[in-house]
């Protein structure tokens, strides 16, 4: 690569950065439970996501005007539209079902992305997005949140790796004096047939920068996944999860069911 254009690309990321922090979720929840990949959706297609959780085993009991998490349930559609070779634009609406409070609406989400086109011809995947929104709070008693979340990916033969270092600030709760959070997110998979994949995740609230939680009131979780590509149109995941540590939900069971769908193929076939 020519030194012009990774101080371009440099340039380009860090100003992301600095826009989309003066527009962060205090722990990713159990609403999305992802580690992203860096690919954006292309121009004209639109990817539809249904993310469905629930927690067999968690919190028990009303903390601070929260709801307590065992049993419930949270299925949460996510929108994202490509609109150009290197950004999208996502669009979450998170919803909770659990005995005695029947089906919620918790809060909606937006998060642009942008990633390093692939005409740089970087060694691996990167792209940054952000994530700005509201949940009521008897599900969060930190209302308006705000995420920086880079993300780094690479392909090795049958191996895949991505980390996702976020950065999670609140604006408007109890947590608005702690500054940021980091919220690290990995993935480790590996391609046993062209169809099945297996692999790990984890998932961590450690705490404010310089200043961590204690081990006991950190929230770490480990998943054992299987993703299932059927096809390059759709998108499946399904794992487990154990939380290891007091401050997390000790067993989630998760899915992600997506698929992509091609305006410009539709407007074809309507014509």
């Amino acid at each position: 690569m020519q030194t012009g254009s990774l101080s371009q690309s440099l340039r380009l990321l860090a100003a992301c950065a600095i826009l989309f922090a003066a527009t962060a979720a205090r722990a990713q929840g159990n609403y999305e439970i992802q580690v992203y990949g860096a690919d954006t959706e292309k121009p004209g297609s639109l990817m539809t996501e249904l993310h469905s959780n629930f927690t067999p085993e968690g919190q028990k009991y009303v903390v601070d005007g929260v709801y307590p998490t065992n049993h419930q349930e949270h299925e949460t559609i996510e929108l994202t539209q490509g609109i150009t070779d290197w950004s999208e634009l996502g669009f979450y609406i998170f919803t909770s079902e659990q005995d005695g409070h029947g089906v919620q609406w918790v809060g909606d989400h937006i998060r642009p992305r942008v990633r390093v086109p692939d005409s740089w011809h970087w060694p691996i995947g990167v792209s940054l997005s952000t994530e700005v929104g509201y949940q009521r709070a008897v599900y969060s008693p930190d209302t308006w949140t705000w995420e920086l979340r880079p993300i780094f990916d690479k392909q090795l033969g049958r191996w895949y790796m991505a980390f996702n270092p976020a950065l999670e600030r609140t604006f408007h709760g109890p947590d608005v004096k702690l500054g940021m959070d980091f919220s690290p997110g990995v993935k480790v998979g590996y391609d046993f047939t062209k169809v099945i994949s297996g692999g790990i995740e984890y998932y961590a609230d450690y705490g404010r920068f310089g200043d961590f939680y204690p081990l006991h009131d950190q929230q770490q979780q480990i998943f054992a996944v299987t993703d299932l590509n059927v096809s390059p149109k759709w998108e499946i995941n399904i794992g487990v999860g154990l939380g290891p540590t007091a401050g997390t939900d000790h067993l989630i069971v998760k899915g992600i069911l997506g698929r992509h769908w091609d305006w410009g193929d539709w407007r074809r076939h309507k014509n």
